[in-house]
């Protein structure tokens, strides 16, 4: 009976979502990931051909025919999977040649690599960070920043939104033995960057060190795209950096810190994701190598889709729609209303788009919006047609 109970209380908190307007439906895509998709919805519907507009493939290399290529080879030359953890024998040579080159790209003196970066930034505090210590992060940090805060007991000061007056104020009166200060690179909902010369600048101020999740940014964020420490000119300042190789870098799994190597050498030893998760299969460590050669030879990709985002933008701001502040490829269109912003996407999956609503608790109440995302697998044509269709929608709720 107790079961059965349970299983009404769930039955319950679901109906109770639906009401709301905050319950998340999936669209099952039926191919690879590109520009455009083929989409069921709902799962028992026919197939239908969109352009996308929500990915995180912004350098357009999940489907890039080399990173295939060198996925293929990575399976017929070390095999599927590890079977194991890193310090007993899930150590190929190709994962310490994927950490040195990540070491390279961002430069860093070491890496550490994960199934993910959710699994890096669970692994970072608690590993490096003692009661007597302080944690100053961004109040709209990442969520798996805020889940790796609560597994440590370190102290805990959560500053304004990119507030530097906020910041300061409180690494001035914290009495802490070590201070760390957290922020995303790109924050993924609002798509503005942290100010991080002005943070390393309080950091040196107040002996502090910076961590940045720069999932959002690495691979064509700054002139080279090596994240936002080179956009900010600050690769000398940043102590510890987390990202993945979910997004930009060929969009499969995996993520890593890459730091100083007495820090590298503490999560080696220490974090939990690290010492007790299978080692990243071969295929995404092989494809990963193969996306830094890529990034290393043209940033060919990095500067298109510099230019679609500006042209996106400049064409949204025109029509008069609400748009976040920022330049990266992550264009909020803020709509307020989880219901407004659910219908919204409906209407233009009608009109050939893949663009999701996002609200609670993914974004605070009554910050509704349709995160667009730009993708260098995009065309002009594509974001004409695009533009037609927002448009449309956007006057037939009258919110332009």
């Amino acid at each position: 009976m107790a079961y059965i109970g349970s299983k009404h209380i769930f039955a319950d908190i679901i109906g109770q979502i639906k009401e709301e307007g905050l319950y998340k439906d999936e669209r099952y895509i039926c191919s690879h990931q590109g520009g455009q998709i083929r989409v069921r919805f709902p799962e028992n519907a026919p197939e239908k051909q969109l352009i996308n507009l929500c990915s995180n493939n912004y350098l357009g290399l999940s489907s890039h025919p080399e990173i295939i290529e060198a996925a293929r080879k990575g399976l017929d030359y070390r095999g599927y999977g590890m079977s194991s953890v890193r310090f007993i024998c899930g150590t190929q040579d190709i994962h310490r040649e994927l950490e040195y080159r990540m070491s390279e790209f961002l430069g860093m003196e070491d890496t550490a690599l994960f199934a993910s970066c959710f699994d890096a930034n669970t692994a970072l505090f608690e590993t490096l960070l003692a009661k007597e210590d302080g944690i100053f992060s961004d109040r709209l940090v990442h969520a798996s920043i805020i889940d790796g805060i609560r597994l440590c007991k370190a102290q805990r000061f959560i500053f304004a939104h990119s507030n530097m007056t906020d910041l300061e104020e409180k690494l001035k009166t914290a009495d802490c033995r070590m201070k760390l200060i957290i922020t995303d690179g790109v924050f993924s909902m609002d798509g503005d960057m942290a100010r991080l010369d002005e943070i390393c600048r309080l950091a040196e101020k107040y002996d502090a060190l910076v961590a940045v999740d720069d999932s959002h940014a690495t691979g064509f964020i700054g002139k080279t795209g090596k994240g936002t420490h080179e956009y900010y000119n600050v690769m000398d300042k940043v102590d510890i950096i987390t990202t993945t190789f979910g997004k930009a870098l060929g969009g499969a799994t995996g993520g890593c810190i890459s730091a100083k190597k007495e820090i590298i050498d503490m999560i080696r030893q220490r974090a939990r994701p690290y010492l007790f998760s299978n080692a990243l299969m071969p295929a995404v460590v092989h494809a990963s190598i193969k996306v830094l050669d890529l990034l290393s030879t043209t940033t060919e990709r990095r500067d298109r889709l510099e230019s679609l985002t500006n042209s996106w933008r400049t064409m949204l701001k025109e029509a008069g729609f609400d748009l976040k502040k920022g330049n990266t490829p992550i264009v909020p269109i803020m709509l307020y209303n989880a219901k407004l912003a659910q219908d919204f996407s409906r209407e233009l999956y009608g009109e050939g788009f893949f663009a999701v609503g996002f609200f609670y608790p993914v974004v605070p109440k009554g910050e509704a919006r349709i995160r667009t995302q730009i993708s260098a697998s995009l065309t002009e044509e594509d974001l004409k047609k695009a533009y037609d269709a927002f448009v449309k929608v956007g006057e037939k709720y009258e919110i332009l």
